[in-house]
């Protein structure tokens, strides 16, 4: 099972921007789709993006779209989530996760999080 390490999370002004990255351990990201989430306080969780190994595919929450940009190392470990017009509505613990089947349905593991504040 691939281990995950999320980093990049911080307090930011809205307007900025943060690159996140997912950094896998154990095994590479060959063959698996890697999502962010993210969960805000009083809210559910939620999607934010993902990437397939295969073939680049991604697909973006409509709250992502046009700001955030998943996208991925040629040496299969690491995944970023760059965000950018960023807005207080963003403020939550993003989290990586893995998909071993490389659809993005079946997320089996999740790493640690990585908290963002975006002030007004």
């Amino acid at each position: 099972q691939v281990q995950l390490v999320e980093s990049g999370g911080g307090l930011v002004q809205a307007g900025g921007s943060l690159r996140l990255s997912c950094a896998a351990s154990g095994r590479t990201f060959r063959h698996y789709a890697v999502g962010w989430f993210r969960h805000a306080p009083g809210k559910e969780r939620e999607f934010v993006a993902r990437i397939r190994w295969r073939d680049s595919n991604t697909r973006y929450a409509d709250s992502a779209k046009g700001r955030f940009t998943i996208s991925r190392d040629n040496g299969m470990n690491t995944v970023y989530l760059q965000m950018t017009s960023l807005k207080p509505d963003d403020t939550a613990v993003y989290y990586c996760a893995a998909d071993p089947l490389g659809i993005g349905t079946t997320y089996t593991a999740w790493g640690q999080g990585t908290q963002v504040t975006v002030s007004s």
